[in-house]
């Protein structure tokens, strides 16, 4: 081999050499990272609000994967299978985001609707009853009928009704209710308030299509405007269970720790942190209940009925309306706080990211919570895997009533951790108010 060869060779294969360099360089330069949390929470929001569901689900379940123990984007992940038409999957991960602490009136109702579709009945209506005082009735007595209880249903929407909430809302979902029932003549009165005369026929055979029992998802469906599909379920690896919280973790190590006790210990062993949420202005959140009204919505999501509301006489509502309580459910007694059986016993409701939320949200744990008596208000700043809470807390119990007492809230769908004041939660840094007196620590 010639020395021009041998050069022209070498020449060839440092060429070679600093190509391969180069393209490794570039590649290592262009590749992307998985994408974090807020990103993919953006992008499935984006995604919905295009109506694109199952693009949606996907980045959604990544934004679920890059912060599995976040409540919103649990609730986000499930929307997103609603409109995508696997209800299977929405309902688990509606169950989770509840698990969480998102009990807002839209996810509840979500959540039902979701376990209506799969044939939970039996689940919907343990759902309905166990936040039945905080959604609106309009969307209350339709998911009941929906459940199976059309009589029970029409029984709170007409209520509703008399009650002074005349709206095109209750009044169509009556009707709905009133043909779920089987009373077809007063479904078709009821419908006729609102949907123009030429179009009432179609609308009750629309209904009549849906109301066999073994038909319940594709009421749902319809109701929603969404296709059903084959749902092979949420992905094991986004499951609640396979993400403990760091204090769930720690309290399973405390729990080794401390000494066996003859009283059982379950209501007081440490939880995760309850989940930080704004306080809202009402109760009621009407405009964002995700129950639409029944039929009203066409698959381009134009409204059907007319557009000036028929009002019909009804009698001035001279007090607020409450839902009518199944029978048999029982009504929660007070608890003594402060009293005779008061005690060293706090039990926290609720974190939040501000003191003004945290002082706001006492406010509405007293009116939500009449069996707390007069106890005493304690917010704790705390520090939880490095973002700043303030805790919540009612003061003052005996041990036996501060179990009582979390019995109840849980039972109203409310987050709860009974502990004593001398053994603070982890996490807790300082007592930043005590309302009327000094915390003990």
């Amino acid at each position: 081999m010639s020395i021009e060869t041998k050069a022209r060779n070498k020449r060839f294969v440092q060429l070679a050499v600093t190509t391969a360099l180069a393209t490794t360089a570039l590649t290592a330069c262009t590749g992307k990272a998985a994408p974090g949390h807020a990103s993919s929470a953006a992008h499935a929001e984006k995604a919905l609000d295009k109506g694109q569901a199952s693009k949606a689900v996907r980045h959604a379940e990544a934004a679920v994967l890059a912060s599995p123990r976040d409540a919103a984007t649990r609730t986000l992940l499930a929307n997103a299978y609603l409109e995508d038409g696997r209800f299977a999957s929405a309902a688990t991960t509606f169950a989770e985001a509840v698990e969480l602490g998102d009990t807002a009136p839209r996810t509840v109702i979500s959540f039902t609707l979701a376990q209506i579709a799969v044939g939970d009945q039996r689940g919907a209506l343990e759902t309905l009853d166990r936040f039945e005082a905080a959604l609106d009735p309009a969307d209350y007595g339709l998911a009941i009928a929906l459940s199976g209880r059309p009589d029970r249903g029409v029984h709170v929407l007409g209520n509703a009704l008399r009650a002074g909430q005349n709206t095109p809302k209750v009044r169509q979902n009556l009707a709905y209710a009133y043909a779920l029932q089987g009373n077809w003549r007063a479904a078709r009165v009821m419908a006729a308030e609102d949907v123009p005369a030429g179009e009432v026929g179609d609308r009750m055979a629309q209904w009549a299509a849906q109301v066999r029992p073994e038909a319940y998802t594709g009421r749902v469906a319809s109701l929603l405007g969404v296709k059903p599909q084959a749902d092979p379920g949420q992905p094991a690896m986004l499951a609640l269970a396979n993400h403990p919280s760091v204090d769930m973790l720690a309290a399973q190590e405390v729990g080794e720790l401390d000494p066996v006790t003859d009283e059982p210990q379950t209501d007081f062993a440490f939880a995760e942190e309850l989940a930080p949420v704004a306080v809202s202005e009402g109760t009621v959140d009407d405009s964002d209940v995700a129950l639409a009204d029944a039929g009203f919505a066409s698959a381009q999501g134009a409204i059907r009925y007319v557009s000036s509301e028929v009002v019909q006489k009804t009698p001035a509502r001279t007090h607020q309306p409450v839902a009518p309580r199944i029978a048999g459910t029982a009504v929660p007694q007070r608890v003594a706080a402060n009293t005779g059986a008061s005690g060293d016993y706090n039990v926290q409701l609720g974190s939040y990211f501000s003191m003004s939320d945290a002082n706001e949200a006492w406010k509405q744990f007293q009116k939500r919570y009449p069996e707390m008596g007069d106890a005493e208000r304690v917010i704790t700043k705390a520090r939880v895997n490095g973002k700043i809470y303030y805790r919540v807390a009612a003061a003052g119990f005996a041990k036996s009533s501060a179990q009582t007492l979390c019995r109840s809230v849980k039972g109203k769908g409310g987050g709860c951790i009974a502990y004593a004041s001398s053994r603070p939660l982890p996490g807790a840094i300082d007592v930043v108010d005590t309302g009327m007196r000094v915390a003990a620590r």
